[in-house]
Formats: structure tokens, sequence, C-alpha cells
């Protein structure tokens, strides 16, 4: 597949969040793709709202764009020891929408954190969220970017060698899923 569809979705909301950098230097080392970043800007899940209007466009747009990925990357910040609600809310959101949009689609989780752990426990949740939704999680050694402030240049480029080479190993194996 030469150039293949890639989603790719930050829990932070933060322009300048040390995930959309991972996030960043996670399509370099993918290499030629179609990019497109998801917007998480949701309304929070309400089964009222969803009862009383469906599901809102945004998230129908959302479900969309992982149904026609080819493949997805998510950054999965660690806010006070878990997943971030921002994104907890997109999964939950996308999983009210039929057809699975998650199903069989190859999937990385990646994290970077302030922390000293590097998001584990938000990468832990993460997965075990898109377990539920059936997405095909690619396997591999896990990137946690612990001390993410000091973890990038000035350019937003991931310092550490050894964090390069597991980001560049987990984009590798993404792309082999789609040949």
């Amino acid at each position: 597949m030469a150039n293949p569809k890639l989603l790719t979705i930050s829990g932070s909301l933060r322009k300048g969040s040390y995930n959309r950098m991972l996030l960043r230097e996670a399509v370099a080392a993918f290499g030629a793709a179609e990019v497109t970043e998801a917007d998480l800007h949701l309304p929070l899940y309400d089964g009222d709202l969803e009862a009383a209007e469906g599901v809102p466009e945004k998230v129908q747009h959302l479900a969309r764009q992982i149904r026609e990925a080819d493949a997805v990357v998510i950054a999965a910040p660690e806010y006070n020891k878990g997943i971030t609600g921002v994104l907890k809310n997109a999964l939950d959101w996308v999983s009210r929408v039929p057809e699975g949009a998650f199903r069989n689609k190859p999937v990385v989780v990646v994290s970077a954190s302030a922390g000293r752990t590097g998001g584990e426990t938000a990468q832990f949740m993460t997965l075990s969220c898109l377990t539920q939704l059936q997405a095909r999680l690619i396997p591999g050694a896990a990137v946690l970017i612990a001390a993410a402030g000091d973890a990038f240049d000035a350019e937003g480029h991931l310092k550490d060698a050894t964090s390069r080479k597991l980001l560049a190993d987990r984009m590798t194996a993404l792309r082999a899923e789609l040949a």
C-alpha cells in the first residue's frame, strides 16, 4: 500500500502537548501516508442526549474517520494515574455508533507523560477500552515516554535513541499490517 490512510488521535486537546509531539514523531516513523488528525472536541457522552437527538454529527464524523483509515495511532496521555476524560469520552461515544468503527482496525497506542512511568496506566486503560471495541491491537514493546518535558528537543523531536527505535519498530509493525 503506497500511501495508506493514517488517523492520529491525541487524548490531549492542548496543541503543544507532549502526546501531539509523540504523534508527529510516530507519523514520521510510519513513513509516507495520508495523515488525518482526529478532533476530540466532542460533547460529553450523555445517554439522554443520544436518546433525544441521536449520535452527534461530530461523533459520527470521528467514527467515519476511524472506519476510513487504514490504521490508527492513539497517543494516550495520563492524567491523575488514568486515561484522560477527553479520550475516554471519545471512545465511549464511538462505541455508540453502529457497525463498530474500531472493529478489526489496526491500532497502536503510545504515551508520553511528565511523570516517571510515561503514561503506563493510561496506556493500559486505553488498550483495555480498545479491546472491548474489537480493535486489532498491534503487539510490541510499549512506547512510554517518561519525563516528557525533557524527552523532546526544541523542534519537538525525541532526544533518546532507544525511544526513537521503539517508536520506529511499532510504526514498522503497524505498516506491515497493511501489506
